[in-house]
């Protein structure tokens, strides 16, 4: 792992960064820590290149906490093919960019990149992408004894009842989101 460190201006300076605050164990491992709070940078970590013929983005073992931040740990890591990971069934999958907020509750936003795999058989409860009245349309899919319904995941938008509805088409299972902060 090579360190950069970084100003308060997210200007890089030299390779830096003080072990400390839990990063002795990584700088004892020869990787370099996390600079001490109140410094006046903080080190930023990059992965060292890729191995020639592993394709794909470094994946941290480590994960990443969400709550009280954990001391320093080893920072092994391996390479991530986001593609592989998202993708069971290559003929099978597509993706899709979102438009709207009708399905804000289950975590999907406008903008968000939609991957969907039409060979997966969609259940009650599944968000799935339906051709209905010439659109395509990502909603909940919803079983309520013989009838079916599209349904958001937004108390704006009323759910439809598609059980008659000649055009309608469960086009597709959602199975990943990726979303831009």
């Amino acid at each position: 792992m090579a360190a950069t460190k970084m100003d308060a201006a997210g200007e890089a300076g030299g390779a830096g960064g003080r072990a400390g605050n839990g990063g002795a164990g990584a700088a004892a491992a020869g990787r370099e820590g996390p600079e001490l709070p109140g410094a006046a940078g903080f080190a930023v970590f990059a992965p060292e290149e890729t191995e020639p013929g592993r394709p794909g983005l470094p994946l941290f073992l480590v994960p990443v906490s969400a709550g009280f931040p954990s001391p320093a740990e080893d920072y092994v890591q391996e390479q991530l093919d986001l593609h592989r990971l998202v993708v069971k069934n290559p003929p099978a999958t597509f993706f899709l960019r979102v438009k709207g907020d009708s399905m804000r509750g289950a975590g999907i936003h406008d903008g968000d990149l939609l991957v969907v795999d039409r060979s997966r058989s969609p259940g009650s409860g599944s968000i799935v992408v339906a051709a209905w009245e010439g659109e395509l349309t990502v909603k909940r899919l919803k079983l309520k004894g013989k009838r079916v319904f599209l349904a958001p995941d937004n108390p704006d938008y009323p759910e439809f009842d598609i059980t008659e509805s000649e055009d309608a088409v469960v086009w597709g299972v959602v199975t990943y989101v990726v979303h831009k902060l």
